[in-house]
């Protein structure tokens, strides 16, 4: 029997903030925010298919269905101590050929900022590409200085970042945080 292969054609990110007396409870919210609470969530790796279309957020919940098995890379973290900084980010790095894959790095964490999250995932997503592809750069020049490199080599089209943070709410509740890329077949 020939099967195809379940490779995923386009591809959205979201993110969200849940709040709950319960763990669980609040990652469940976290998912409404996002958007999908309805689906039936499998945690995958982080390439990024050849030639996957990257859709908005909109465009993307508009093409998932209530108990979809859905593919995702996501980040997630809780904290239930107050003012604690937690967070969650993907960053994404694309291959100027459409024929060769890209990567979806992702961090969870605490007591770093959006910005700091959000430069740290686009670097590791571009440095696994860029070593991929055969891109020369020195790793322990700053990321700003690699992503002019990789930039300029032609062989890296695009990078960017998903970033959720929220600090730990004030009565001690439950806040999760996450970022995902879903992929839709």
């Amino acid at each position: 029997m020939d099967r195809s292969p379940l490779v995923p054609s386009q591809v959205f990110f979201t993110k969200g903030v849940g709040t709950h007396k319960n763990k669980l409870q609040s990652f469940e919210l976290a998912l409404r925010k996002a958007g999908i609470e309805t689906c039936n969530l499998v945690r995958v790796s982080s390439i990024l298919p050849p030639k996957c279309k990257i859709v908005s957020r909109d465009r993307g919940l508009k093409l998932i269905h209530p108990g979809q098995i859905t593919f995702v890379v996501l980040a997630d973290a809780a904290t239930n101590e107050p003012s604690r900084l937690v967070g969650a980010g993907l960053g994404l790095a694309q291959p100027a050929s459409g024929e060769q894959y890209g990567y979806i790095s992702e961090h969870h964490g605490f007591g770093m900022q959006s910005r700091k999250i959000a430069d740290m995932v686009e670097d590791m997503a571009a440095t696994m590409l860029a070593t991929t592809l055969g891109i020369e750069f020195d790793p322990d020049k700053a990321y700003d200085e690699r992503r002019e490199i990789y930039r300029m080599s032609g062989k890296i089209v695009r990078s960017s970042s998903c970033v959720q943070t929220a600090e730990g709410e004030k009565n001690g509740l439950w806040t999760t945080v996450i970022s995902a890329a879903v992929f839709l077949l």
